[in-house]
C-alpha cells in the first residue's frame, strides 16, 4: 500500500526479491495541470509495470473495500506513504501483521509530512522508521530505524529521494524476518513523540520578520512540491530557491540602513538574485515566480527591472 513516487523503490525492491505480491493499493487517481488530466498515482504506475493487480479505494473503511483485501489473503501488509489510516479489520487481516515504512525517526514527527517538516524545523538528521501499525497515527512498535542526514542544500525533494531508498533497504533487511514472524519490536516513547501535521496554505505563507535561516528553512521544506510564496503588488510571488544565509558574504545594499529597514524590504537586486531584509539578517532570493509566469532565475527577473529597491514584500 503506497501513492507517492516514496513508496516506490519499496515495490521495486519486493518485486525484484523475488516476494509474492499479490496486489498493490493505492489512492485513486487524480486530475493535474491545467488540463485537469486524470493522472496514476506513481505507485500505480509502478505496479502496473510489474503486472501485479491494483485497488484504488476512495475510502479504505468501507466494507466493500475490506472484502476486496480480504479475497487477496494477505499473510503481510507493507505500507509506506498510502495517505490513508488502515482500519482495525484491515490490521488485524494479515497473519504477519502491517508493517509501515515511515519517513522520520520515531516517535519524533509522526504524521503526513514528517520529511517536510523536518526541514522546515531545521533538524540535521532524520531517517526512516520501520514499524508495526496500530490504531493509533504512527503508534505502532518499531522494529529498525537507520539515520540519514540533512545537509544545508538538501529539499524536502532530494530528501524523499534519500529516505525513500533508505527505506526500501531498511525493509530488505527485515523482510525474511518478517515473513518467518521472528522479528522483535520496541513500544514507542510517546513522552517524546511530536506530530508532523499536514501542510497547509499558512504554511506556504512567508513572514519577514522570522530569522534569515528560519525562512530558508520553510523554502526549501516546501520544494518542490508548494513552493513559498509572499505578496507584491498584492500578487502571490512564489520563492522556490534562496542562498544559504551560513554562505553568502553581503554586498553594500542600495537601501541606506540595512538592519534597520522594515522586514521584507527588497534592499538590492543584482546578478546574485535578490536580497530581502528579515527579522535578523538578510535572505538572498534565487528562484522566484511572479503570478502568472514561470519559475525564473531571481537574477533574470532582476534584470526586468519592475522590482525596485526599497520595495516592500508582505
Amino acid at each position: 500500500m503506497g501513492t507517492p513516487e516514496f513508496a516506490v523503490p519499496s515495490l521495486d525492491m519486493l518485486m525484484a526479491e523475488g516476494y509474492h505480491i499479490v496486489g498493490v493499493v493505492t489512492q485513486p487517481d487524480k486530475p493535474q495541470g491545467r488540463k485537469k488530466v486524470l493522472t496514476p498515482t506513481p505507485v500505480k504506475a509502478a505496479a502496473e509495470r510489474h503486472g501485479l493487480p491494483v485497488f484504488q479505494p476512495v475510502k479504505l473503511r468501507d466494507p466493500e473495500a475490506v472484502a476486496r483485501l480480504a479475497e487477496w489473503k494477505p499473510d503481510l501488509i507493507v505500507t509506506a506513504a498510502f495517505g490513508q489510516i488502515l482500519p482495525k479489520a484491515v490490521l488485524d487481516m494479515p497473519i504477519r501483521g502491517c508493517v509501515n515504512v515511515h519517513g522520520s525517526l520515531l516517535p519524533k514527527y509522526r504524521g503526513g509530512a514528517p520529511i517536510q517538516r523536518s526541514i522546515i524545523n531545521g533538524e540535521a538528521v532524520t531517517g526512516v522508521t520501520l514499524m508495526y501499525m496500530a490504531e493509533g497515527l504512527d503508534t505502532g512498535d518499531m522494529i529498525s530505524r537507520v539515520e540519514v542526514p540533512i545537509t544545508d542544500e538538501d529539499t524536502s525533494g532530494t530528501m524523499f529521494a534519500k529516505l525513500s531508498e533508505a527505506g526500501s533497504k531498511l525493509l530488505q533487511a527485515e523482510m525474511p524476518r518478517l515473513i518467518a514472524g521472528e522479528t522483535t519490536a520496541v513500544p514507542q516513547d510517546d513522552n517524546q513523540a511530536s506530530y508532523a501535521r499536514n501542510l497547509t496554505r499558512e504554511d506556504e505563507k512567508i513572514d519577514w520578520s522570522r530569522t534569515s535561516r528560519e525562512l530558508y528553512n520553510q523554502i526549501r521544506g516546501l520544494v518542490p512540491f508548494s513552493g513559498a510564496f509572499t505578496m507584491w503588488e498584492d500578487q502571490v510571488f512564489k520563492v522556490w530557491a534562496a542562498a544559504n544565509p551560513a554562505q553568502v558574504q553581503t554586498e553594500a545594499s542600495a537601501v541606506p540602513g540595512i538592519g534597520q529597514v522594515e522586514p521584507g524590504t527588497v534592499l538590492q537586486l543584482n546578478k546574485s538574485g535578490i536580497e530581502v531584509q528579515t527579522g535578523n539578517g538578510t535572505l538572498w532570493l534565487t528562484e522566484v515566480q511572479p503570478a502568472g509566469k514561470k519559475v525564473m532565475q531571481a537574477a533574470d527577473f532582476a534584470r526586468g527591472g519592475t522590482l525596485k529597491p526599497g520595495t516592500v514584500l508582505r
